[in-house]
């Protein structure tokens, strides 16, 4: 039976074209433990869980303008309308809210 944390680094490695190494970086973890969180062997903490979930709403964002393995990319790049951070770090962060910004921005100007 797939849990709701597993469900969601599916649609990250799906959708967003993350590995668990990726998914490890960003949440600050291992890969082992990414992949018991895909097995339903564990569960992360809260606050993880809280990034995860952030990650997975970026990603859906992102799909208006990237295919996965350009929303992966576009993930880890610094970018001019993050003031060169990565998204990924901002996310870590628990500001999330630059990087919907960022894209919200991307969405008005047609900006890629």
């Amino acid at each position: 039976m797939s849990t709701a944390v597993a469900r969601i680094l599916d649609d990250l490695r799906d959708r967003g074209g993350l590995q668990n190494k990726d998914i490890a970086n960003i949440v600050d973890v291992s890969t082992a433990t990414v992949s018991r969180w895909s097995q339903g062997k564990a569960t992360p903490e809260l606050r993880t869980q809280t990034v995860i979930s952030d990650l997975r709403y970026v990603v859906e964002r992102l799909r208006d303008f990237y295919a996965p393995d350009e929303t992966r990319l576009w993930l880890h790049a610094r970018h001019p309308l993050l003031n060169g951070e990565r998204a990924i770090d901002l996310i870590y962060a628990n500001r999330t809210e630059e990087v919907l910004a960022a894209i919200d921005r991307m969405d008005a100007s047609g900006y890629l």
